[in-house]
């Protein structure tokens, strides 16, 4: 699988090994309800599984903002997912921004979260799900649902405390606040921060140093990092032992063995 998947409502470009997906609705803040982008990211995430031509993935905004989440006009019109009775609600959830949720988790290339202004709700919940989050100085983020009066219902209530720590998750949830870039790269929700310009060449810069790597030790180690979220000790060090034997046998280990010795001998 090596052809590029169609998507409407974002622009996808593979060059490299570097996956990167820009979200293209700028006329409503880059939303992930109302629009076709959460079906689209799991539809890249799925590919970059299958295609072994993808080593890295990157998430950005075309626009001002990363994602402003969910459409808040949707919801005053009770529109869509936000309408219908309860059960209804919840399995357009369940089938919509959460199939989301599972395809970011489930992704075996690395990510990187390249956010260009607003990360708002379910927007910076999306970018938590990346492994690595890198901000313009005019991003803006924020865990904001309880000022609707509603709560994270894509999953992020689980993502946030794994990216920030639990009291921090808790203070930023119950509060709602917005965080400016500054803050968010000393509380964690930012690896860093750079000028606007400076963006997408330093995540690029980032994405093509982990696509230099060797191919299938760089999808064990991200299998072996999700795996060790949720594995007691004693049985994730008999995973990596099976998946260690597993890497001692490739080819591209073998090379990269090769290489090294033929470096230290000069």
């Amino acid at each position: 699988m090596t052809g590029l998947p169609e998507v409407v409502d974002a622009a996808l470009t593979l060059e490299d090994g570097v996956a990167i997906l820009r979200f293209n609705r700028h006329d409503v803040r880059n939303a992930l309800t109302g629009t076709k982008l959460a079906d689209e990211i799991v539809t890249v995430c799925e590919w970059a599984n299958a295609c072994r031509d993808v080593a890295t993935l990157v998430l950005t905004g075309n626009g001002s903002a990363f994602s402003a989440g969910g459409n808040v006009y949707d919801m005053q019109d009770r529109k869509g997912m936000f309408g219908g009775t309860p059960m209804e609600m919840q399995q357009d959830y369940r089938s919509g921004i959460q199939r989301m949720a599972r395809a970011m988790h489930d992704v075996e290339v690395p990510t990187i979260a390249a956010i260009n202004g607003a990360a708002i709700g379910a927007g910076m919940d999306l970018a938590c799900m990346c492994d690595i989050r890198i901000g313009s100085q005019k991003a803006k983020m924020g865990e904001t649902f309880v000022n609707l009066g509603i709560l994270p219902g894509d999953g992020g209530a689980w993502f946030l405390p794994r990216a920030v720590g639990a009291q921090r998750a808790a203070e930023l949830t119950f509060s709602g606040r917005i965080v400016e870039a500054d803050e968010a790269v000393e509380i964690g929700l930012l690896m860093e921060v750079c000028p606007p310009d400076d963006l997408m060449p330093r995540c690029e810069d980032l994405a093509r140093q982990f696509a230099a790597k060797p191919r299938d030790a760089l999808r064990i180690s991200k299998r072996l990092l999700r795996s060790g979220q949720r594995m007691g000790l004693p049985d994730f060090l008999d995973y990596c032992a099976s998946l260690q034997s597993l890497c001692h046998t490739t080819e591209e280990h073998h090379e990269a063995i090769a290489a090294m010795i033929e470096q230290l001998r000069k």
